[in-house]
């Protein structure tokens, strides 16, 4: 697998969907979460979403629940949660794992291509950003206290 468009994933709503979709687009794919500090950042993740989606940009929303049960709803109330208190248009996707076991193939990927702190793969905590050029390739690891809008100009270069 050389890019993210060899993965699907199911939708919040329960539909698999091929990453083909996002062909030739920059991509910024989160591990996001209802009940975290970072959780405000669905706000500049939606700014982000609406001031770059005309010029081929989209943010990808991976809900998880494996740090600190941060995120315990079913896509129902993400989706509603998510929707009332941030106005979330960005495509999100059903709740996955992004270590251990279970680790989603997405994050599978994203992981072994851009390593974090110290070479590891693990994704440390919610809000982990990964930026994905329109080849499909991830180009760049942002830990969660990045705050979405210092990304802006890593977006613009990619677009």
């Amino acid at each position: 697998m050389s890019s993210i468009y060899d993965f699907s994933a199911r939708s919040l709503g329960g539909k698999e969907k091929s990453l083909t979709d996002f062909r030739g687009q920059v991509l910024l794919v989160v591990n996001v979460a209802s009940k975290c500090g970072f959780t405000p950042q669905y706000e500049g993740l939606e700014a982000l979403y609406r001031r770059y989606g005309a010029r081929g940009f989209a943010v990808l929303g991976f809900p998880c629940n494996q740090f600190a049960g941060q995120e315990p709803g079913d896509a129902a109330e993400i989706a509603e949660f998510c929707a009332r208190n941030y106005g979330v248009d960005f495509p999100m996707f059903a709740k996955i794992d992004v270590n251990g076991a279970d680790t989603h193939p997405v994050y599978r990927f994203l992981k072994s291509a851009k390593k974090g702190l110290l070479g590891t793969e693990a994704i440390k905590w919610n809000f982990t950003k990964f930026l994905v050029d329109r080849q499909g390739r991830v180009a760049a690891r942002f830990a969660p206290k990045v705050r979405p809008e210092d990304i802006a100009n890593d977006i613009e270069a990619l677009l």
